[in-house]
């Protein structure tokens, strides 16, 4: 399989930390983190990631308004978006749904089989 290049939005360190860990051992695919929304945005734009695991619940910008600016920018509309939330309600996840996102893991997560989620979720052979 083709490596891939996932951007991982999200202001815990640790968090980023986990992902890049898990994600390269699992399927040594790049993992670019940014911590913050508008870095994220900066970065979507200008790296042309293949998929967004992106965070709900940051300071400044949260992942909702994130994946707003994400959608509305024609270099970046078309990146698959991941939610990672501990955001758990289903109530909640059906208006994450609505928002475009692809799907959303819920935190706390299994680092060393995200990418089969993400490679499940996406359709990508794994």
């Amino acid at each position: 399989m083709a490596e891939k290049n996932i951007l991982l939005i999200d202001d815990e360190e640790t968090i980023q930390e986990v992902v890049q860990i898990g994600i390269e051992i699992e399927a040594g695919w790049q993992v670019e983190t940014a911590s913050s929304g508008t870095e994220g945005i900066n970065l979507a734009t200008h790296r042309q990631p293949d998929a967004i695991l992106l965070d709900i619940m940051m300071p400044d910008m949260d992942g909702i308004a994130t994946l707003s600016r994400l959608k509305s920018n024609a270099k970046t509309s078309a990146i698959p978006v991941i939610f990672l939330t501990a955001k758990t309600q289903a109530v909640e996840k059906e208006q994450f749904r609505n928002l475009g996102v692809a799907d959303i893991i819920t935190k706390p997560f299994n680092a060393m089989t995200l990418a089969s989620q993400i490679a499940k979720i996406l359709g990508w052979n794994f």
